[in-house]
């Protein structure tokens, strides 16, 4: 780790190992990181271009829908391009300020993905259990609100953590065990007390995380009620299947990130290669399957796709005058 010239407590650079103990398959591994990268990437973009250029789906769901994609694309590529170039190039050296913006939108958009996973299952809360007040609870003018107030949360909840970072001194090594830089990781290279940021990030850990989970239970309880009263058996098992695959993707969130976030703080016994992969999928895996659960299995997204790729023309799906919807 080198200083800067006017600071002897700030380095000008850190060392990012990459995946220590797999350095004889990292090469196949970055292609398999490629993969999925580009994968969460282009199927990201689609279900935004689709919804940008469809009037029809300026609806909640599909809003939802879009703010989704576009923290799927932050999160996904505020940390895929160095750890490929890490695995591919060797390009293991990470800028002091860009190592800090890194933390910034890492956990700052970790925050948002919670909530806009919380405010989906709010909107499918609506959508199930007041159908017929669906478009006046949740109008445009709400979801914009919601969207803001998720963004600002994570912005502010977050901000701190780089700002007290960057008032402490640092320790002479400045190697960080893993492919990108994460709050935890940093703090660890600190020659300083951090009981302060400990303690900070897991206010901000509990405080998001427990309150989206919450609304989130709280949601599929009233949906799984209202799920039970319908008189249909197929309506019934149709409603359990799109929830099933919504819950799918919130536990593919939520446990490798609280996985990650509880290791670095009390599993000094969990293998290194272990954490790290779970550290790297978090970020990953979420944003891959996303845009394949909520899109593909959408099908107006999916029959628009389709009839701009092959020029077929699909089936009328769900017009936007009908109150009840399963949208995920």
């Amino acid at each position: 780790m080198l200083l800067s010239g006017n600071s002897s407590s700030h380095p000008v650079s850190f060392i990012l190992l990459g995946i220590p103990g797999l350095e004889n398959s990292q090469f196949c591994m970055a292609f398999l990181f490629c993969v999925m990268y580009v994968v969460a990437v282009v199927g990201n973009v689609t279900i935004l271009h689709v919804i940008r250029t469809d009037h029809t789906l300026h609806r909640p769901m599909y809003l939802f829908l879009a703010m989704l994609a576009i923290t799927d694309l932050v999160l996904s590529s505020s940390t895929q391009p160095k750890m490929l170039a890490i695995l591919w190039s060797h390009a293991h050296e990470i800028e002091y300020h860009a190592c800090l913006i890194q933390v910034f939108f890492i956990h700052a958009f970790a925050s948002v993905e919670s909530g806009v996973l919380m405010a989906m299952a709010l909107d499918r809360y609506v959508a199930i259990c007041f159908p017929l007040r669906h478009s006046s609870i949740l109008t445009t003018s709400v979801v914009i609100k919601l969207g803001a107030a998720v963004m600002v949360r994570g912005l502010l909840w977050v901000s701190p953590f780089c700002f007290m970072i960057s008032r402490m001194p640092f320790c002479p090594s400045g190697v960080i065990p893993q492919s990108y830089c994460e709050h935890m990781a940093v703090l660890k290279l600190l020659c300083a007390d951090t009981r302060v940021n400990r303690a900070y990030g897991l206010l901000v850990a509990f405080s998001v995380v427990g309150f989206d989970m919450f609304v989130i239970s709280i949601s599929y309880v009233m949906i799984l009620r209202a799920v039970l009263q319908l008189p249909s058996s197929e309506a019934r098992f149709k409603a359990f299947g799109t929830c099933a695959s919504h819950i799918c993707v919130i536990l593919a969130f939520y446990i490798p990130a609280l996985f990650t976030f509880l290791t670095h703080r009390f599993g000094h016994h969990v293998p290194r290669v272990v954490h790290i992969m779970f550290a790297n999928l978090y970020l990953l895996v979420p944003p891959m399957l996303n845009p394949i659960i909520y899109g593909v299995r959408t099908k107006q997204i999916r029959d628009r796709v389709i009839t701009g790729c092959c020029g077929k023309t699909c089936e009328p799906g769900v017009t936007a005058s009908q109150p009840f919807h399963l949208p995920y």
